[in-house]
């Protein structure tokens, strides 16, 4: 069983919406940070929501009015509701955890595709 385990993805059409799921079977000292990168064909892995187990909340620039990260404990899942997509959304997406800052993810999952159209 993979650690992180990410759901959700798949086409929408720009201004559409996706809430992508990443079940965490870290235990909660290894999971202090998750959050959400992507990545397109080509390009580095790019950082775009992390939520701190205290409710800290960050967010990148690009996603700060259309995305929401948050945390469901009891059901060990994090969540990324992205709204008003864009095609430049359009990539894979990783669910990470860290035990410490989320500058520095241990765990990774296997990535889910968001393929937005225009």
């Amino acid at each position: 069983q993979a650690l992180l385990e990410e759901s959700g993805g798949g086409p929408v059409q720009t201004g559409g919406s996706l809430k992508l799921s990443c079940k965490v079977s870290v235990n909660t000292y290894e999971s202090n940070c998750v959050g959400w990168f992507r990545q397109t064909p080509g390009e580095e892995r790019v950082w775009v929501a992390s939520l701190y187990r205290h409710g800290k909340v960050l967010l990148h620039d690009s996603v700060q009015d259309r995305f929401t990260i948050s945390r469901d404990n009891a059901e060990d899942t994090v969540y990324l509701q992205m709204n008003n997509l864009k095609p430049e959304d359009t990539a894979m997406y990783y669910c990470m955890a860290s035990p410490g800052r989320c500058r520095d993810p241990k765990y990774w999952g296997q990535g889910t595709q968001v393929a937005v159209s225009s």
